[in-house]
């Protein structure tokens, strides 16, 4: 975008350039009725250009007016581009635009119903319960006792009340 807005920059300065040229040559020129011409006292620029100013007035106006043309194009174009690179962003202002994708997630859904699998998970984990419950030591971390095993009691002895 920085080559587009440097030439379109230069061009301009062109441009503003070939269309005063244009002006001042236009006015030089003589007229059939001697219009803006006499302007600039007569015969003026025959006396300071020469006796064959007429000619190279008019080849200078045609060539002047075709540049004034592909320059006018040029700078339409130049002006078009860089409005759609505008409008459409540098690379890194399309990235920063993106949605962020949601992580995938290997997920499975879970069936109304109740299967076999589910079942098996629930006995799996009410044994694990009760063997947690006898033994708190070899409990497993998934499946925390609820419970706490109760304390051995000492048998009664003889005679004591």
């Amino acid at each position: 975008m920085f080559w587009t807005n440097a030439l379109i920059d230069v061009l301009l300065t062109v441009y503003v350039i070939v269309c005063a040229l244009m002006c001042l040559i236009v006015l030089m020129q003589r007229s059939k009725q001697e219009g803006l011409g006499a302007a600039f006292g007569g015969n003026i620029t025959s006396e300071l250009l020469g006796t064959g100013t007429s000619a190279f007035l008019v080849r200078a106006t045609v060539w002047l007016a075709a540049l004034f043309f592909i320059l006018s194009i040029g700078l339409a174009r130049l002006y078009s581009q860089r409005a759609v690179q505008m409008e459409k962003g540098s690379p890194a202002q399309q990235e920063l635009l993106q949605p962020v994708a949601a992580p995938a997630t290997n997920a499975v859904p879970v069936p109304a119903t109740a299967s076999p699998s589910a079942t098996s998970t629930t006995t799996t984990s009410s044994a694990t319960a009760t063997n947690s419950t006898a033994n708190p030591v070899t409990a497993t971390p998934s499946a925390p006792a609820t419970t706490k095993a109760p304390a051995p009691v000492a048998p009664a002895k003889p005679g004591a009340k």
